[in-house]
């Protein structure tokens, strides 16, 4: 246990103690100074050339020059102090391996007058969701995605079944799965239920399964989905699709845990958890009959919104890095053009991130160098918001750059200007690639 100077004997023999807890973690002063942490803290987030003992926490984690609450962040130290309680939130730390979701729990440790002496700051590293661009899974960093994040870290270890609510292609399965691994049921299986892909008649067999006889056809018998997901998670995706005649049964399912294969009379135990996802009203079709409300308010214990990509535009340069990094192996490392950069980010996508991914996988095949540039872009990808103003002689001006992108560049030069960190430490701050943020550089005009 590495330490400084420990105010009380009390905060010292808690020192003693954290030591042997397996999760990382720090002793806080009231005045964000980082007095000790544990070998568990050191070895996930500590480095030789940072030091961190003695100095403030928002500096170490953040690179702030003030705490998180003046920073236009939730601070759990402000929160903790004044409700004399613990405090939790999601942040994104700096750590030895780049920007990553941590979750942060602050609890105060009070002496007997119920004055705060110091604070205990356990760190848990969300590993199914990344800030960086990455092959695979969830990734963003902007406040939109981080909120339904917080969310998923939120309700993964309870029991309560979660709805997942948002637009098409905004990612409802990753987030499923990202419930499902933060579960205590991650070593189960997770089965996923495409409610708009089976028709009526065969939604009762797939979901409980049948005898051998049941139906013309049904020559063995067969475990349903519900079997299969027994230890893990039951996700049912489009569940606003599923048929009224079947959703009494499913609601029996969820109410009493137990299920009939078809043609059968015994009785199965089910054991699951329950994630279900929609881009339906699925509250005002129960208003209007349309959904069942008894079973709407079974499912819907734990609502979650899921940002559409126009809400979450500063993850745009992040997920295109992420999508392009992916199937490195077969084809060539492919970049994106400032310009064509700028198209991007300026389109409102109302496919959300699965319509960005289809129009970068075209885009990679017309890009015979590997650069992306605006004339690989899909022809719709160009139309302007609104139609340009009459000829005149002057040259007409070229429009101002999307509001992301001015935000981006706002942030590159707040960086560059603070002089704290690498090309590629700022790189990651930003959730960029080193070579896209050197290109924002030169757009800046800062090379």
């Amino acid at each position: 246990m590495s330490t400084e100077f420990i105010p009380t004997p009390q905060v010292q023999t808690l020192v003693s103690y954290l030591e042997h807890e397996a999760q990382p973690m720090i002793v806080l002063d009231p005045d964000y100074g980082i007095l000790a942490a544990n070998t568990a803290y050191q070895r996930q987030y500590g480095t030789a050339d940072r030091p961190y003992l003695g100095h403030k926490c928002f500096r170490v984690s953040h690179h702030y020059d003030v705490p998180c609450d003046q920073s236009g962040e939730h601070c759990p130290m402000r929160r903790a102090f004044e409700l004399k309680g613990p405090d939790r939130v999601l942040h994104i730390h700096h750590t030895p391996r780049g920007p990553e979701h941590v979750d942060v729990e602050l609890r105060p440790i009070l002496d007997a007058d119920r004055k705060v002496v110091a604070y205990v700051e356990r760190l848990t590293t969300v590993k199914h969701a990344s800030a960086r661009a990455s092959q695979a899974g969830l990734v963003g960093r902007s406040p939109a995605f981080n909120a339904a994040l917080e969310s998923v870290q939120r309700v993964a270890r309870s029991q309560l079944p979660v709805l997942l609510q948002g637009e098409s292609g905004t990612g409802k399965e990753l987030f499923a799965r990202a419930v499902h691994e933060a579960s205590d049921r991650h070593d189960g299986p997770f089965v996923v239920v495409d409610c708009s892909g089976l028709p009526e008649t065969l939604f009762e067999s797939e979901l409980f399964g049948h005898e051998k006889g049941a139906f013309t056809g049904a020559l063995n018998r067969k475990p349903g989905l519900v079997e299969t997901a027994a230890g893990g998670t039951l996700f049912l995706d489009e569940i606003g699709d599923v048929p009224l005649g079947m959703q009494v049964k499913l609601l029996r399912l969820i109410e009493s845990g137990t299920f009939r294969r078809v043609g059968a009379t015994e009785t199965q135990q089910a054991d699951f958890r329950l994630v279900a996802a929609t881009h339906k009203p699925l509250q005002q079709m129960a208003a209007d009959d349309s959904f069942r409300q008894d079973l709407y308010y079974r499912i819907a214990a734990f609502p979650i919104y899921l940002p559409p990509l126009r809400e979450r535009a500063g993850d745009i340069p992040l997920l295109i890095d992420s999508f392009l990094q992916r199937g490195r192996k077969t084809v060539p490392t492919v970049v994106i053009q400032p310009a064509a950069m700028a198209r991007l980010l300026a389109h409102n996508w109302p496919g959300n991130i699965r319509e960005l991914r289809n129009v970068l996988e075209r885009a990679r095949l017309f890009a015979d160098d590997s650069i992306v540039r605006p004339e690989h872009l899909p022809q719709w990808l160009h139309a302007r918001p609104h139609p340009l103003p009459p000829a005149a002689p002057a040259a007409v001006p070229s429009p101002p750059p999307p509001a992301p992108a001015r935000d981006l560049d706002a942030q590159i030069r707040r960086l560059v200007r603070d002089g704290h960190l690498s090309r590629r430490e700022m790189a990651d701050s930003l959730g960029l690639s080193e070579r896209t943020f050197y290109r924002r550089l030169k757009a800046v005009g800062l090379v």
